[in-house]
């Protein structure tokens, strides 16, 4: 390693987030960059460990030690060379990966001050793109043979990526307008820029791959000989959200948060929805039911829209405190409490919260009753029991967000060659095991097709 001592004299240093009275009032990316000599010093941190816990808690196996020696010495040109040979996109997971990496790195055990990997993997990509070291891949040769990839979320990208570079001639076929899934339709664009997207798949085009939008796959119809594909991969995601049956559901005004999001990045792309049809925080006392990052997600974009007031109820007890978590510890990740950028923005947290009933007037939403509970220890094993603490109460809300997550898709059993990848096969999950998913299924299809 270029300094093996700088762990000892420079501290960890994030560049944070833009000033919270100027954020909110925009969709732009809310996180800050630091200028390019405090960023090498940064890299220069990553130590040379010996047993680097980096490697095995990233699931595309992203080797920081490398990369981030390569940036502190200067050569950013191999710094992304090493980044990209695992990672297809480090411009998204740069961005929005909770950074696994970080929470397994020799020095979060040693000071809690682990190396910037994820703002390290920012930097080193959007310097690849500024002084054009990436470049489409040219000279690709074809094998004859066609691969269909359904879905074009980060999963699919990434197969598809990797079988285009095989060699086979790939076709994604995308239902929305848009290729990205939950990077374009879930994530604001406060955490990532559209642009980000749009680059990559232009580069994308350019080596050869074709996007067909507005289509969607029966995936009954997958390998009838009839449709001239030799393989497919299946790349859906989990599209149906998990619900919240209480008495009032039907409310207006009570909506799956994806509903939410989806339809405030396309209004920033420019699309057009009628008053009925918009569903918008301005004025309203807001209510999101989930503890995750989608939840955290409906806060910021509250925000932005002008509510009121945002609250966040999670049912589940609340974290530990603190960066260590004595039931799951290092190198695992911690589970504990997170604040995002959006809960510094404005928001009322509580946990131990069930959802009795949605109350409204005239059809609207007007509040939403809840319970306080505990959990006890099941004396059979398994799921704690849930009781009831407390006196039912009645939280105010005119827009409630429904941020539960969602249910793993049931396929059917499909022919040889149909490959299921993603959250479509493994259920909802992070960007960055969506994208090893897709390249490790790459190469089940490259194998199948070899034989």
């Amino acid at each position: 390693m270029g300094n093996p001592k700088a762990f000892l004299e420079i501290h960890r240093q994030e560049a944070g987030y833009r000033p919270i009275q100027d954020r909110i009032h925009d969709f732009s990316e809310v996180e800050q960059t630091l200028n390019t000599r405090e960023r090498k010093l940064q890299a220069s941190r990553c130590m040379d460990c010996g047993i680097p816990f980096c490697h095995w808690a990233c699931p595309l196996g992203n080797k920081p030690p490398e990369w981030n020696d390569a940036l502190y010495k200067g050569d950013w040109e191999l710094a992304y060379r090493l980044l990209n040979a695992t990672n297809p996109f480090p411009e998204f997971t740069g961005r929005i990966c909770p950074a696994l990496c970080e929470k397994a790195c020799v020095l979060n055990c040693y000071n809690h001050e682990p190396t910037t990997n994820r703002e390290d993997e920012a930097a080193i990509t959007e310097a690849a793109f500024r002084e054009g070291y990436i470049q489409p891949h040219s000279n690709i040769q074809r094998n004859g043979k066609k691969v269909a990839v359904i879905g074009a979320g980060p999963a699919g990208l990434a197969a598809a990526s990797d079988l285009n570079l095989m060699g086979y001639t790939v076709t994604v076929f995308e239902k929305n307008e848009a290729a990205g899934g939950l990077l374009r339709y879930g994530i604001p664009n406060f955490k990532l820029n559209k642009a980000v997207i749009n680059r990559r798949i232009k580069l994308l085009e350019q080596e050869g791959i074709e996007f067909r939008y507005g289509e969607a796959v029966d995936l009954g119809t997958l390998g009838d000989p009839r449709i001239s594909y030799d393989a497919y991969v299946i790349a859906t995601g989990t599209p149906t959200a998990r619900d919240l049956k209480a008495p009032g559901r039907e409310l207006k005004g009570v909506h799956f948060a994806l509903e939410l999001l989806s339809q405030q990045n396309r209004v920033l792309a420019g699309m057009e929805f009628g008053r009925d049809e918009r569903i918008t925080a301005k004025g309203k006392d807001v209510l999101v039911i989930g503890g995750g990052d989608t939840g955290s997600d409906c806060i910021g974009t509250a925000h932005r829209q002008g509510c009121k007031s945002v609250t966040q109820i999670e049912i589940m007890p609340k974290p530990v405190e603190g960066p260590e978590d004595p039931q799951n510890p290092w190198p695992n990740w911690p589970r504990t409490l997170k604040t995002t950028s959006s809960h510094e923005e404005g928001c009322t947290r509580r946990w131990n919260i069930n959802t009795l009933e949605f109350l409204g007037k005239d059809g609207k939403l007007t509040g939403v009753k809840v319970q306080e509970i505990d959990w006890k220890p099941n004396p059979a094993g398994g799921r704690p029991i849930m009781v009831e603490k407390g006196q039912p109460e009645i939280i105010k809300a005119e827009l409630c967000l429904l941020a539960m997550g969602f249910l793993k898709p049931e396929h059917p059993e499909y022919p040889q060659n149909v490959f299921v990848c993603g959250d479509s096969a493994n259920g909802a999950s992070l960007v960055v095991r969506a994208m090893a998913s897709g390249k490790q299924t790459a190469q089940k299809v490259n194998k199948f097709l070899s034989k």
